[in-house]
């Protein structure tokens, strides 16, 4: 099973006036109810999610009946950064369950507690000890941790998982479809998962990630990145967006996402914010030429029309 290979260019990369590389995927948006609203692509075949699974996993650890406090569960949701802050954190969730960094089982370079999953591995073990679980197989799908996962994945998507897994970090990773993503997320977004994620949003990823720059510049917004070109954002009214690149291509994340907000008539009003924003919008990383900018990315101008054309009202 593998994702559509037939879905439109979303994002170019355009040097000196010229197209020269395009990035393929698809995008859905849902309304607060859930129906949706927008869909380009294929937002029906199941892909995996990666780190946007992130927040379900949080809830799976909550209803197996993890005790933490706010802040710690923010980490929990991360994909950090490995700062200093980061580290420091993940190791004291450890601490507070009787743990170190040697029971972590994400990888171990440049040190466990560095791997960006370390929070969500540090709330696994935690959950595990608290409900008397072993801790050295909690990875392990058949796990009685992430079999509370599964099913409160499947709740929240309403979609039985498709496929499983084995994430970047270890951990089992499930498939569903983007049109799931968005509902799901969008249910999550109105948990304590989605509050604490909102109120650390620094925690969530780190200095100048995508997702603290979007949360930080967005009044309300939810939002969560994964690897592979994955990415899924939460407004303040439940409105949802979700979207995967068939290349993987994380630099086209920030212009698409871009163009819903402004198709949404979500753009921030703050200048501070909007200049944040528009950085967004040209992509990671400016096309060079002879160490000067000479191009950048650009949302496909048809793909603009559609969501804009969708979108309105």
């Amino acid at each position: 099973m593998s994702f559509a290979t037939s879905n439109p260019v979303l994002v170019e990369v355009v040097r000196s006036g010229f197209v020269e590389s395009v990035h393929r995927g698809a995008v859905v948006v849902t309304a607060p109810d859930g129906s949706v609203r927008a869909a380009i692509g294929d937002v029906d075949t199941p892909v995996f999610p990666r780190s946007t699974n992130k927040p379900f996993q949080a809830l799976g650890m909550l209803k197996a009946g993890l005790e933490i406090d706010d802040t710690d569960l923010a980490l929990v949701c991360a994909s950090h950064a490995g700062e200093p802050g980061h580290i420091e954190r993940a190791l004291s969730i450890l601490a507070a369950a009787g743990l170190g960094e040697d029971d972590l089982l994400c990888p171990p370079e440049p040190r466990p507690a560095a791997m960006n999953c370390s929070g969500k591995h540090a709330g696994m073990l935690t959950t595990c000890v608290q409900r008397g679980w072993s801790t050295d197989d909690y990875t392990d799908p058949d796990h009685p941790l992430q079999r509370v996962i599964t099913e409160t994945v499947e709740e929240l998507t309403g979609e039985k998982i498709a496929a499983v897994g084995v994430d970047g970090c270890g951990a089992p990773l499930f498939a569903f479809s983007l049109t799931a993503l968005a509902r799901a997320f969008s249910k999550a977004s109105g948990t304590r998962v989605g509050e604490v994620m909102r109120a650390n949003p620094w925690l969530v990823a780190g200095s100048g990630k995508e997702d603290t720059l979007l949360m930080l510049s967005v009044p309300g917004l939810l939002s969560k990145g994964g690897a592979e070109g994955v990415h899924a954002m939460t407004l303040s009214d439940g409105t949802t967006v979700t979207c995967k690149f068939d290349d993987g291509a994380a630099r086209a994340r920030g212009p698409l996402l871009a163009a819903v907000l402004r198709a949404l008539d979500a753009w921030p009003t703050n200048p501070a914010a909007q200049a944040v924003v528009d950085g967004l919008r040209r992509g990671s990383g400016l096309v060079l030429g002879g160490g000067r900018e000479v191009g950048g990315l650009r949302v496909a101008a048809e793909v603009e029309k559609e969501l804009t054309r969708l979108l309105a009202a």
